[in-house]
């Protein structure tokens, strides 16, 4: 099985899904004009989809007094550092900047909403297609 989308309840999904096209390069697959603004967005493999909504009905959680190692979206960034200072002056906060032994590169930020966002450069990439 392949993961489809992760669904994020959140309290501002259209600012929110227009933040990460702006910013993580993400492309709206699908949106929704009213509530609960349902807005799925690919990566840039289009092979992963974040699914942002808000619903009454669920849960909204307080992205922002959660640990980062609770919840995070991680994403492939061919230079973190440069991806950090970009996102960090479209409004995300530093949280954390890591350089493991093996090389890799990890930093860790919130989006506008709190949600975690973490730039990953592996030394030895997991994933296929990361270049």
């Amino acid at each position: 099985m392949k993961i489809e989308h992760f669904a994020i309840n959140v309290s501002n999904p259209k600012a929110m899904a227009l933040w990460y096209e702006q910013h993580l390069g993400m492309q709206v697959k699908m949106k929704m004009a009213q509530a609960p603004y349902m807005t799925f967005l690919a990566d840039d493999s289009g092979n992963v989809m974040l699914e942002l909504y808000s619903n009454p009905k669920g849960e909204t959680l307080e992205f922002s007094k959660l640990h980062p190692l609770a919840v995070h979206l991680a994403f492939v960034s061919i230079d973190p550092a440069s991806d950090k200072k970009r996102l960090c002056e479209a409004g995300a906060e530093e949280i954390s900047d890591d350089v493991l032994p093996d090389g890799s590169h990890l930093v860790m930020l919130r989006d506008p909403w709190g949600v975690c966002i973490q730039l990953c450069k592996r030394t030895n990439p997991m994933l296929k297609d990361q270049g």
